[in-house]
């Protein structure tokens, strides 16, 4: 079992081209035993974004708090609290801040 809160976890800076105010924290992973998930939290400032990226697996973003807007090839959709994006593999895709975002 692991238990903490996710602000203990150190956040580290997103380095993947495209990135800015971004930070990462990687709750859980394959360090944890744990294969086939990885719980990570992204930490996006205003002005700030996730890279324009797209890889062989599927995302599932939920918002936890801030505003902005999720970009998934080419088709942009606000953000709230509490929203969640489900993004298929293969797709392009982004985030981007107005308020400081906190996305799982």
């Amino acid at each position: 079992m692991k238990h903490m809160n996710y602000l203990d976890q150190q956040a580290e800076k997103t380095e993947m081209d495209g990135a800015k105010k971004a930070v990462i924290r990687h709750i859980i992973t394959e360090k944890d035993r744990a294969p086939n998930f990885n719980l990570r939290v992204l930490t996006i400032e205003p002005g700030g974004q996730s890279p324009n990226h797209s890889h062989h697996w599927e995302h599932e973003f939920f918002v936890l708090k801030g505003k902005g807007i999720g970009e998934v090839n080419g088709e942009a959709v606000d953000l709230n609290p509490g929203d969640a994006l489900f993004v298929p593999p293969n797709t392009q895709h982004c985030l981007r801040a107005i308020k400081t975002m906190d996305v799982i």
